[in-house]
C-alpha cells in the first residue's frame, strides 16, 4: 500500500503574500497528521520563499510521522540539514526563477558534488532520496551514489494531454520502478498529481509513497485539509480503503 507524503509548502506560500503570521504550516502540518497523513514534507530554499528557518525547526519539534525535506547540495543548506536531522532529505534541483520544482536532478552530471552530500547526511542517520526524472541511467546512478530511495518525477505524466503520451508517460515509470527496486531502491513519486489523474500512477506496482502538494492544499480550501487529506489517501491506496 503506498503512504501519502503532504506537501505543505503552498500554506506557507500563502502567509508570505501577506508577509504576516497565517496561515501557519506547522498547523497546517497538524492538520494534514489528523487526516492521516503518513509523512510532511517541506522544501527549505535558498530564497526561503515560502518555508523558513522557523517553520523547519518548528516542524521538527511537531512532526510526528515521517518528516521529508527537500532541499538543494547547496552546502549551507546541507549544514542545516545535518543539524535538523529530518527523517528523510530529498535532493531536488533548484532554480531562482522557477515556480516550482521542474524535472528531477540530474544526479549522472552532478555525480561528483552529489555523492559527498549524500555520504554526508547518511552519515548522519539521516534517509536520503533524489527527485530524478524516471531514466533508467538516472536511476541507475542514484543507487551507486548512495541513496536509500528515488523519487520518480511524474511531470511527464501529468502533463500529457493524449491517450499516447499518458501510455508513454506510465511505461518510463513502470520501466524506472523496475530499475529501481533491481537495484534495491526504495521508489517514490511525485509532481503535478492530482485528485484526477493519481489514479493509473497509484495503480502502478512498485511506488511505495507520493508526494503531493498543491492539489492537496487547492482542495482544503473548501473542504479543509484533514478531508482532503483523506481523500487523497483514499486514491493513492485504493485497496486500503475498500
Amino acid at each position: 500500500m503506498a503512504k501519502l507524503g503532504v506537501n505543505i509548502d503552498h500554506v506557507a506560500t500563502v502567509r508570505q503574500a501577506r508577509r504576516t503570521y497565517e496561515p501557519d504550516p506547522v498547523w497546517a502540518a497538524v492538520e494534514a497528521q489528523l487526516g492521516g497523513a503518513d509523512g510532511i514534507t517541506f522544501h527549505l530554499r535558498e530564497d526561503r520563499r515560502h518555508i523558513n528557518d522557523r517553520d523547519a525547526l518548528l516542524l521538527k519539534a511537531t512532526v510526528t510521522c515521517k518528516l521529508n525535506m527537500e532541499m538543494s547540495i547547496d552546502r549551507r543548506i546541507v549544514d542545516i540539514a545535518v543539524g535538523l536531522a529530518p527523517g528523510q532529505c530529498t535532493l531536488v534541483p533548484e532554480r531562482r526563477e522557477e515556480l516550482t520544482t521542474e524535472g528531477g536532478l540530474d544526479v549522472v552530471k552532478l555525480a561528483r558534488r552529489v555523492g559527498p552530500v549524500v555520504k554526508k547526511l547518511r552519515g548522519k542517520g539521516i534517509g536520503v532520496s533524489g527527485f530524478i526524472e524516471p531514466i533508467p541511467e538516472q536511476v541507475r546512478a542514484a543507487a551507486d551514489l548512495g541513496f536509500h530511495a528515488v523519487e520518480l518525477w511524474t511531470g511527464e505524466y501529468a502533463h500529457a494531454r493524449t491517450p499516447k503520451q499518458i501510455q508513454t508517460a506510465l511505461f518510463r515509470l513502470t520501466e524506472a520502478i523496475d530499475v529501481g527496486i533491481d537495484a534495491g531502491l526504495i521508489v517514490h513519486g511525485g509532481h503535478g498529481l492530482t485528485y484526477t489523474n493519481i489514479g493509473p500512477v497509484a495503480a502502478l506496482e512498485g511506488f511505495t509513497e507520493f508526494n503531493i502538494g498543491h492539489s492537496i492544499i487547492a482542495r482544503a480550501v473548501f473542504v479543509g485539509l484533514r478531508e482532503a487529506v483523506r481523500e487523497m489517501k483514499a486514491l493513492v491506496s485504493p485497496r486500503q480503503h475498500e
